[in-house]
Formats: C-alpha cells, sequence, structure tokens
C-alpha cells in the first residue's frame, strides 16, 4: 500500500453504508483522527438519514430523537459526504466499493424480524412489529400496509421496548397521537381504531422482561388507557428470587416495583386497556380465512446448562379471541449482496468487526453483535470496529484502491444516472418537515414517500 495514504495528497477513502447510529459513530471517530487525513463517504438506501432514529424510535420520545444534533454536526465536517437514495448492491456494488476506497464498513443494521414458528402466523391480521413500528413513523417502504384496526382486541407478543412502543400507540389518545410526528396516514387511522384491549404476552417473567424502566412507566401514564397486571403472574418464583438476590439489579427492581404498583391500582374505567400477561407463550394463531384468536401455553421457568433462567411449557392453556397480533421477539439481519452472512444469528460474520475473510471491510452495530442494546450502545462498538481498522491502516492490510480520488465516487454515480441525495438536500427535507410540523403545532409532518421527497429537493 501507499505508504503516503492517510496524507493531504493520498487521503485514507472510507465508505460506510448505512446511516443510522452506529454509521455516524463510526464517522465520528474516524474524522476526529488527528494524524491521519481521511475521507468519509456514507452511503444509504433512502433519501433520509438516521437509521431507526427516524424510523423506529417511537413518534412521542422526542427527546431520544434529539441525538440527531450530533449526528449532523458530524454531517457538517468537511470530509464527511452523504449519498442518499443509493442502494447498495443495486447502485453501486460490492466490487465497486473496492475500486473507490481503502475500507468499507457495514452499517446497515437489522432489518428483518424473527418469527414465532408457530401454525397460523401466516395468517391475515398476524403481523411483525417492524411494520407497523415502519409504518407508523412513515417509513416509505411500508406506507402500502394495512392493519385492521377494526379489531376490538389485539395482541402483541414480546416483552421488549418494542413491544411496549406498539402497545402503547394502539392505547394512545387521538390527542396524544397527535402532539407527536407521527405519520399522517397513521393518524388517521389510528383515529377512528376500534382497538380497546391491548394484551403484552411475555413467556418469562417479569423480571427477565426487557423492557426499561421509562417504557413500562409510560403504558401508567396514557389518558386513555387502564393497565391490568394479575398479582399472580408477578409473584417471583423461587429460582428468580435467588437469582435476583445473586446479581441485583437496579432496572429489573424497578420494573418489578412498577408491575406490582398496577397490580394494585383500581381501575379507572378509560376507554382501553393494556392487560400485561407473564409466562405465557403463543403456541397458534386461530382462524379460517383471517385471524380470529391466539392460543397460549402456560409456562414455568426452568435452570438452563448455562444458569439462564428458560420457560417451559405446562399443560395449562389458554385462548384469547384477538383479531390483530404484532410479534415483537428480535430483529434480524439481512444478507448485503456480495457480503458473507451468518444465516443463523442474522450478522456478518466478523471478528472484533473484522469481516471474516475479508481484507478491508468492516462491521458495526446491529449487523455486527445483532440486536442488542440501546442508541448509546453503537458508540463505544463502532468506536472498537474504527480501531481495529486503524491497526490495519497501520499494518497495511487495507485495500488498493484503483480510483482513490475524492471526485471518482460521486462521477461513477453520475455516469449511471443514479439521483443521489446529498446532505444538505437532506437538510432541505428536514426544514420543510418542521414547517409543516409548525403549521399545526407539531414536532414536524413526514414526507412518506420517496417521491415526495425528490420533489422538495427540486423545489427553490
Amino acid at each position: 500500500m501507499d505508504t503516503l495514504v492517510g496524507t493531504e495528497s493520498h487521503p485514507l477513502r472510507v465508505a460506510i453504508i448505512g446511516s443510522g447510529p452506529s454509521g455516524f459513530y463510526a464517522a465520528d471517530h474516524l474524522l476526529k483522527q488527528k494524524n491521519l487525513i481521511i475521507e468519509v463517504d456514507m452511503f444509504e438506501r433512502l433519501p433520509t438519514p438516521y437509521g431507526l432514529v427516524r424510523g423506529g424510535v417511537a413518534p412521542d420520545h422526542q427527546k431520544i430523537k434529539a441525538v440527531t444534533k450530533v449526528y449532523e454536526k458530524i454531517a457538517q465536517h468537511p470530509s464527511f459526504r452523504f449519498y442518499g437514495n443509493v442502494t447498495f448492491g443495486k447502485d453501486i456494488l460490492h466490487e465497486d466499493m473496492r475500486t473507490f476506497y481503502h475500507a468499507v464498513i457495514y452499517a446497515v443494521g437489522a432489518q428483518s424480524d424473527r418469527q414465532m414458528g408457530i401454525p397460523g402466523e401466516n395468517l391475515s391480521g398476524s403481523h411483525a412489529a417492524t411494520e407497523f413500528v415502519a409504518w407508523y413513523n412513515g417509513h416509505p417502504d411500508y406506507q402500502h400496509f394495512e392493519f385492521d384496526l377494526s379489531q376490538e382486541r389485539v395482541a402483541v407478543i414480546g416483552n421488549g421496548n418494542v413491544a411496549m412502543d406498539v402497545a402503547r400507540i394502539l392505547a394512545s389518545s387521538y390527542e396524544e397521537l397527535r402532539r407527536t410526528d407521527i405519520a399522517d396516514e397513521a393518524l388517521a387511522q389510528l383515529k377512528t381504531s376500534r382497538v380497546r384491549e391491548i394484551y403484552l404476552i411475555g413467556r418469562r417473567g417479569p423480571a427477565q422482561a426487557a423492557f426499561t424502566n421509562p417504557e413500562i412507566k409510560e403504558l401508567g401514564e396514557l389518558e386513555s388507557a387502564d393497565v391490568y397486571v394479575n398479582p399472580d403472574e408477578i409473584a417471583l418464583d423461587n429460582l428468580t428470587r435467588e437469582a435476583v438476590a445473586v446479581n441485583p439489579d437496579a432496572t429489573v427492581n424497578r420494573n418489578i416495583e412498577i408491575l406490582t404498583d398496577y397490580s394494585l391500582r383500581a381501575l379507572a374505567g378509560k376507554s382501553k386497556k393494556i392487560i400485561m400477561k407473564f409466562l405465557w407463550s403463543p403456541v397458534e394463531l386461530i382462524g379460517h380465512d383471517k385471524l380470529e384468536a391466539i392460543k397460549l401455553v402456560k409456562n414455568q421457568l426452568h435452570k438452563s446448562d448455562d444458569g439462564s433462567l428458560r420457560p417451559k411449557p405446562t399443560d395449562r392453556f389458554e385462548t384469547l379471541p384477538v383479531g390483530l397480533v404484532f410479534r415483537s421477539i428480535g430483529y434480524k439481519g439481512i444478507p448485503l449482496p456480495g457480503v458473507p452472512f451468518d444465516e443463523k444469528n442474522g450478522i456478518i460474520p466478523n471478528q472484533q468487526g473484522r469481516v471474516i475473510d475479508r481484507v478491508g471491510e468492516y462491521a458495526v452495530g446491529w449487523i455486527k453483535r445483532g440486536p442488542s442494546g440501546v442508541i448509546g450502545t453503537n458508540k463505544p462498538d463502532s468506536y472498537a470496529t474504527v480501531e481495529a481498522l486503524l491497526h490495519d491502516h497501520v499494518e497495511r492490510r487495507l485495500l488498493t484502491p484503483i480510483y482513490p480520488q475524492r471526485s471518482m465516487a460521486e462521477e461513477f454515480l453520475i455516469k449511471r444516472n443514479i439521483r443521489f441525495v446529498t446532505f444538505d438536500n437532506w437538510m432541505k427535507i428536514d426544514h420543510a418537515e418542521l414547517a409543516r410540523g409548525a403549521a399545526q403545532q407539531r414536532p414536524r409532518i413526514k414526507f412518506t414517500s420517496i417521491g415526495s421527497m425528490l420533489e422538495i429537493i427540486q423545489t427553490k
């Protein structure tokens, strides 16, 4: 490798595929290197950046979304370029990246969902929570989806924060939703929703639930919904009490306190009700042409070989009449064209962020480690991968691109008639959305089609 790489005359060129938190944190660490001149080009399939911060964080969690101001500042760096509306594997290929860059970082997240693997899962009325979340957040790929909100009873399978979000959005009043940046179409449909009962179903007990304190607390603060918790279902069994005593966890303890409060609280007779069920697993979705009910089995916890507490089915069953089910049992990565993929774990196979058997290719975030942690978890994760990249640069173990000049990748896109979106273009979309929101006393009103976004860019 040219010994001058990383200098003013020969910058170290890095491509980042994906524009969520992990991608921006990787860019930040690269651009902060004082002894190297590094140029970062970020590629994103949508015209809009920020990944799940825009398309996954609940619309009523505006404080969490404020982290985009950090990413916006990173994008202002003179050595950073954003290429939105460019699809990796279609508009620009894996081999193209190796032609223009010394290193490629994959930051594509986990875009698919895990299935339950039970009979009836494909019935009409059965959905992945990811689809519903993307729909109400205005993701362009999901605006054609339809959810039968005429159903009065809904089951949400899972006990993580996404499950809490789905239940909360379904249980929120129109006025609560109107104060958010929820997509207009979703707002209109939720206004006329007939959903009255929402079952939140977790296969393990309250001490093993993955939701955080704020998420569970928010359920009890909704204007139009009561929360019902059966006291018997949050009573800790001996194994759980032992585990909690040996490894005390402040989050777990607070979750149990909040749930205990719900179990003792008298119902206020609100128009909607969230019913939390612990130690139940779905075994079948029942219906003919469409979903009519869900069959559950009661679980007991047992200690597995690794010491963790796992649910084990008993001979007790219960059937709930529901017309809509959202499964929220985990995200899963999807393969990228030309890039190795671990089907079992849903990640790009890697060691410390280095893609296995690939020189100069790296992974960060959920596609590296699986869907775990919160937004901030991605920062040290991305930094660690960048450190591996920098070490490989010192050891001369990066790619040797044929056309490393900064202009060449952009000229390539232009020659292929790819209508890419720059960060300045995105800021124009951003300002237009904020203005639309301000006119209605809302945080923002999103454009939900790529066509409408591109039209905004064209206007003066």
